[in-house]
């Protein structure tokens, strides 16, 4: 029945700083509805809610830092890490080896700003 995934959402204490972190990880803020901010990647989009003020419906327990997410990136991991060095962001373990979706996987892990757990990954293999 389930087909893809369209967008989550992460529960933020501040959406500036959560869109300015994941814009250098090459995603683009959007509006919607009423004032209302996501993340856009490919064909998906992360909804941000401010933690205190969450629209409703919302999860039962909305929480900050309780998101963790794995995204491929097109650039080969050394790159990758070169451009979060350059941009700020630590690099917390990695390069390993992972089991993805589809494929095995090579993986950086970074935390953002709510330290959400942010795993950037390409397919295993000789361009990881």
């Amino acid at each position: 029945m389930v087909r893809s995934l369209d967008h989550l959402v992460l529960t933020v204490s501040d959406i500036a700083t959560t869109v300015r972190f994941y814009e250098s990880l090459g995603m683009r803020r959007v509006e919607f509805g009423d004032g209302r901010v996501a993340l856009r990647f490919g064909d998906q989009k992360i909804n941000l809610h401010e933690a205190g003020a969450e629209p409703e419906p919302h999860a039962a327990r909305p929480t900050r830092g309780s998101g963790d997410l794995c995204f491929l990136v097109d650039d080969d991991l050394e790159r990758v890490a070169e451009s979060l060095s350059k941009a700020g962001i630590e690099v917390e373990l990695g390069p390993v080896d992972r089991t993805g979706a589809t494929s095995p996987i090579v993986s950086l892990y970074v935390r953002d700003p709510d330290g959400n757990l942010v795993e950037l990954s390409r397919p295993a293999g000789p361009s990881a």
